[in-house]
């Protein structure tokens, strides 16, 4: 991965929150690019009160990553799941689906993404739908 050159898109999910970042490598450290914490969601419009480590938050996150990668000049990158399980339609490949729908180039099997209900959060609440299409507008205009 580190000879490539390409970037890392990190995703973390820690008890709280899901934290993904865009890691370029530098050789007395790696070089932090973009990065969204699901505490910063609530500046995208994202519910109070609703989780920020949720399938629809790590979509978001990842989303909300995707276009700060974009606008920083970056088109592709590697995903870097670091100890996490590679389970398929997991939180992680949550926020990989976002980055990918958000135009970043992230190889990666189509078998691994969660389903669009679960992505909008149609298994939490139906109003969660709305709250995650809210957040993309505000991401696309805050991202110009």
């Amino acid at each position: 991965m580190l000879r490539g050159g390409a970037p890392r898109a990190i995703v973390r999910v820690s008890n709280t929150q899901v934290v993904c970042q865009l890691a370029q490598f530098d050789p007395d450290g790696d070089k932090i690019v973009a990065s969204v914490r699901g505490s910063n969601l609530a500046a995208y419009g994202w519910p109070a009160g609703a989780s920020t480590k949720s399938v629809p938050a790590c979509y978001v996150a990842g989303y909300a990553l995707g276009k700060s990668a974009l606008s920083a000049g970056h088109d592709s990158a590697i995903l870097d799941i670091g100890l996490a399980s590679s389970s398929p339609g997991s939180r992680i490949f949550a926020a990989l689906k976002g980055m990918v729908d958000a135009g970043l180039d992230v190889p990666h099997g189509e078998g691994i993404m969660p389903s669009d209900d679960r992505v909008n959060g149609a298994h939490i609440n139906d109003s969660l739908a709305a709250a995650v299409e809210a957040a993309k507008n505000a991401i696309e205009e805050a991202s110009g």
